[in-house]
């Protein structure tokens, strides 16, 4: 998992998960970051991809926000569920 910037996470429960940068995509007109938590080892786990709103302030650190709306998840789940369609093509494409 070295070639993934990486981002840690404190969670509602204040566990603190560090997490791979799978992509960052835009849906209707905001953009959004898909992270995949990683174990102690840095591997990735088995289980959930997080999505959050991506809010890109130029110079600063960008901000994450969670997604409040179920329509907006909806929607933003199934953005990021075509991007992980087109990898899993373009790996087939590229074997």
């Amino acid at each position: 998992m070295d070639e993934y910037m990486t981002v840690t996470l404190t969670l509602d429960n204040d566990e603190v998960v560090e997490c791979a940068v799978l992509t960052i995509f835009s849906a209707g007109e905001k953009d959004y970051i898909a992270l995949l938590p990683l174990g102690a080892d840095g591997e990735p786990q088995d289980g959930d991809v997080y999505l959050y709103r991506y809010i890109d302030h130029g110079e600063e650190e960008p901000e994450l926000e969670n997604i409040e709306d179920d329509d907006e998840y909806e929607a933003v789940a199934d953005a990021f569920d075509e991007w992980m369609d087109t990898q899993e093509f373009e790996d087939l494409d590229e074997e």
